[in-house]
């Protein structure tokens, strides 16, 4: 079974917009004016909102960005003392709601767009990858079963390498894959990218169901691009949670996300 996943911040119109879907997944990307005291409540509020109205299963995504910068966790304290501090405030904070309303948090392992930026601040990309997944490692001692980690596009902690995917699955984490992500990262080979799901999927809680051209991050509506979502789906935790995690032409709008769920839905009836 897929789930209903919608996304949206905590705007009032965008909440709104979802909500009366009535979603079985519902997760909200944060940016940071959410954690100045009134943007958390304001997050706060919204939560309580989405557990009244539609469902308890909601994901709380890390914020991708601080002043310009993607919020690589390989940030170092040293070179970037102000965005390492937003890091840890931002992941804390996040950490401090979820275990506050049972919910969950996602956090990007790597974005992609400024990877190499960071790395040029190590020794080498083996020393940032021991310092990522050290990192990492602290992230789950403190979220527990209340934080996953998302793969990426980037030279850090990706899926689909066999040899990758077997040492991040052997660390334990509770997984959330990016299907899109995957099958960029391996240049559109599916049969790859199907491996992965299933080399991974015990330890897979959360999907981002997005549709790719396989080239560049493009987020397409399911269909509109090359993934073979009749042999996805099959392959899919049937215990994880999922959203579809398309780009909108209006944020008040979630349109290509209700499509990509009827898309699924008829899937199902063949």
């Amino acid at each position: 079974m897929v789930n209903f996943g919608l996304k949206s911040s905590s705007d009032p119109k965008q909440l709104e917009s979802r909500l009366k879907y009535h979603p079985e997944v519902f997760e909200f990307y944060t940016s940071e004016k959410d954690f100045t005291p009134e943007g958390l409540e304001r997050l706060k509020n919204s939560i309580e909102e989405v557990k009244r109205l539609a469902t308890d299963k909601i994901i709380l995504h890390h914020p991708m960005m601080y002043n310009g910068d993607f919020l690589e966790v390989i940030v170092p304290e040293k070179e970037k003392p102000e965005l390492y501090s937003f890091l840890m405030k931002s992941t804390n904070a996040l950490l401090q709601l979820a275990w506050d309303y049972n919910i969950e948090v996602l956090v990007h392992g790597s974005y992609g767009q400024q990877t190499q930026k960071f790395l040029s601040m190590y020794s080498g990309i083996e020393v940032a990858r021991n310092y990522l997944y050290n990192k990492l490692d602290e992230f789950q001692e403190l979220g527990q079963e209340h934080i996953m980690f998302e793969n990426s596009i980037s030279p850090l902690f990706y899926f689909g390498n066999k040899k990758e995917d077997e040492f991040i699955y052997n660390k334990g984490y509770r997984l959330a894959y990016d299907t899109s992500h995957a099958l960029i990262k391996l240049q559109g080979n599916q049969k790859l990218f199907l491996e992965s799901l299933e080399r991974l999927k015990k330890h897979i809680v959360h999907y981002h169901l997005v549709d790719t051209l396989g080239k560049e991050h493009d987020s397409l509506v399911l269909g509109k691009g090359i993934t073979n979502w009749s042999k996805v789906i099959p392959l899919l935790n049937s215990e994880a949670s999922s959203i579809y995690e398309i780009d909108l032409e209006d944020l008040n709008n979630p349109r290509e996300q209700v499509e990509s769920h009827l898309y699924v839905q008829s899937l199902l009836k063949k």
